[in-house]
């Protein structure tokens, strides 16, 4: 299983996949083929389908036009392949127009990209793949989740975690900060600074749910908009964590030290994910967006409050659970409608299922494995309309 790194990348919104993964694509490419006189891209499937609103073709432009180079986009929203439903392929052709090299690619969420020949662009650092595994070391010499972490990843692992949490402060104070409209089209008004305003005049749960509700607020519409966000584990779902775990930093007075032990537990959860199932919404839908995220925040807050490794994975088992089916439907192809409630929502849940799993001893009868298999296999029956394609749904509205 990969380094937690990869759940956890900083970069700018608007999608993980359709965004950070298009434009790291075409470094490569760029790094492979520099001399070209010219380049091609073809966008395939979801990546085609909603890649305007997505700024799929600004990402690309943008990484050509800083080394001076000319790339024509063409779009092929109905042609699937195989691999993945987010394909590229990129073409360098010489001075007569004939193509000289290509490559064929696919963004598979969190702004990770693999072509035909591989299944991951990084390294395997842990030497387990499964919750069942991962619990079953820990169980055998005595450590908790972030202990685990500790013991795979090398020792630079909690300083990019610390910029991590870093990251997140600051796309939080800068989302309360912004009013007006978000761009894209739709006229989607921020809400975040309002709520904020309206939370600080309430008491009690409401309260809580409003400060969450606006910090979710805060960073997904920063995402929406273009601004720096960490995936956790996509562009699409960044809300979830930072939100909850800035409501726990507050309410409850806990350490920045203890954060960074929590982020490194809800990496590891979606690592467990992304490598046994998917986190890509255009492969799986939303579940493998939100769902997830709120799997690992589950586990995180969990954690943060005393919680067993067997109280942690039921937590994120819960998250991941009551996911199952989420469509990503979303309006004219821009993450906004529905995706910035649906953070808000997935963040405000968190606290349900860690108090459901601390109020009992972590043994339950569906495993955080038997879901997440159970989650890819939904994704998969799910039908295209409904996979980030704005085909159906409520993108349709």
């Amino acid at each position: 299983m990969e380094s937690i790194r990869e759940i956890y990348k900083i970069g700018r919104g608007p999608s993980s996949s359709h965004t950070m993964g298009p434009a790291k694509a075409a470094q490569l490419f760029l790094e492979r083929e520099p001399d070209a006189a010219s380049y091609k891209v073809y966008l395939y499937g979801s990546l085609a389908a909603t890649g305007k609103g997505h700024l799929t073709d600004v990402a690309i432009e943008d990484e050509f036009a800083a080394k001076r180079k000319e790339v024509e986009i063409l779009w092929e929203p109905k042609v699937f392949l195989p691999k993945h439903p987010n394909a590229m392929k990129f073409e360098a052709l010489d001075k007569a127009g004939k193509v000289e090299n290509e490559w064929l690619v696919f963004s598979v969420g969190g702004g990770a990209v693999v072509d035909a020949h591989t299944e991951s662009e990084t390294r395997q650092v842990y030497p387990h793949s499964t919750m069942d595994e991962v619990m079953a070391y820990c169980k055998k010499n005595g450590m908790q989740f972030w202990e685990y972490v500790k013991e795979f990843e090398d020792e630079a692992i909690w300083d990019y975690l610390a910029q991590v949490w870093k990251v997140m402060q600051k796309t939080i104070q800068e989302g309360l900060n912004e009013e007006g409209v978000l761009p894209g089209g739709l006229k989607l008004a921020r809400k975040a600074s309002s709520y904020m305003a309206k939370a600080k005049s309430y008491s009690g749960s409401i309260k809580h749910n409003s400060l969450i509700f606006a910090y979710a607020l805060a960073v997904s519409e920063q995402n929406a908009g273009g601004g720096m966000v960490v995936t956790a584990p996509t562009c699409g779902a960044c809300g979830v964590i930072p939100a909850i775990l800035k409501f726990y930093k507050k309410s409850n007075d806990i350490t920045d030290r203890r954060i960074v032990k929590a982020l490194a537990t809800a990496g590891l959860i979606g690592a467990i994910v992304k490598s046994n199932a998917s986190i890509s919404g255009a492969e799986v839908g939303c579940q493998g967006e939100v769902g997830t995220a709120c799997a690992m925040a589950s586990g995180a807050v969990t954690q943060l409050l005393g919680g067993s490794i067997h109280q942690v994975e039921y937590a994120a088992e819960m998250g991941l659970e009551h996911h199952l089916g989420l469509t990503c439907d979303p309006v004219r192809g821009l993450v906004q409608i529905p995706c910035i409630e649906r953070n808000a929502f997935a963040a405000a849940r968190v606290q349900n299922h860690a108090s459901f799993a601390l109020m009992s001893d972590g043994n339950h009868r569906i495993s955080f494995d038997q879901v997440v298999k159970t989650m890819m296999k939904t994704g998969l029956d799910l039908n295209s309309n409904y996979k980030e394609t704005s085909q159906g749904g409520l993108a349709l509205c």
